[in-house]
């Protein structure tokens, strides 16, 4: 039993508690909903992304050189010169 349910409750108490609830309650709905909306939005931008791939490959392009392009575009100079780099020497080491 929590403390709550012990203590006698006024009517203006309950009046309060109800009233922080249905704001915490539409808070939180607003809150789920806004999520749903971008779940929603980043299945349509997932879906974009495959058609874009379907017509990159439907015009006999290599898709996977394509990602891997994207990949390292994302990428900082910096970063990117220092992956080379150890893939060089690895490669080196490998004696590719």
């Amino acid at each position: 039993m929590n403390m709550q349910s012990q203590m006698k409750q006024s009517p203006e108490d309950t009046a309060v508690i109800d009233k922080v609830t249905t704001i915490a309650g539409q808070e939180l709905r607003q809150f789920v909903e806004r999520y749903e909306r971008l779940e929603a939005e980043k299945k349509d931008i997932a879906d974009a992304q495959k058609e874009v791939m379907a017509e990159v490959k439907g015009r006999g392009y290599d898709t996977k050189a394509l990602r891997k392009i994207v990949a390292i575009r994302k990428m900082d100079a910096n970063d990117r010169a220092e992956q080379e780099a150890v893939v060089e020497m690895y490669m080196s080491a490998l004696g590719m």
